[in-house]
């Protein structure tokens, strides 16, 4: 096999393992907190500091962040 196209396949099959492997995890624990939760709060978290970097703060951003810490 030509080895770009054995490359392809062999990242394809990682990512796709992930993939499945993560589905499955969450699967079996529905709503209920599970061993994934702190990685998805670190992503969402850092989801929102590149969103606020980009974008900027907005007014309702502040507001509703000041909200909470009160």
């Amino acid at each position: 096999m030509d080895p770009k196209t054995q490359k392809l396949v062999r990242i394809t099959t990682i990512v796709s393992t992930l993939t499945v492997s993560y589905f499955l995890l969450t699967a079996d624990y529905g709503p209920e907190p599970n061993i994934l939760d702190p990685i998805k709060k670190k992503i969402e978290s850092a989801e929102s500091s590149v969103k606020k970097f980009v974008f900027g703060y907005d007014k309702e951003s502040q507001e509703s962040e000041s909200g909470k810490t009160k």
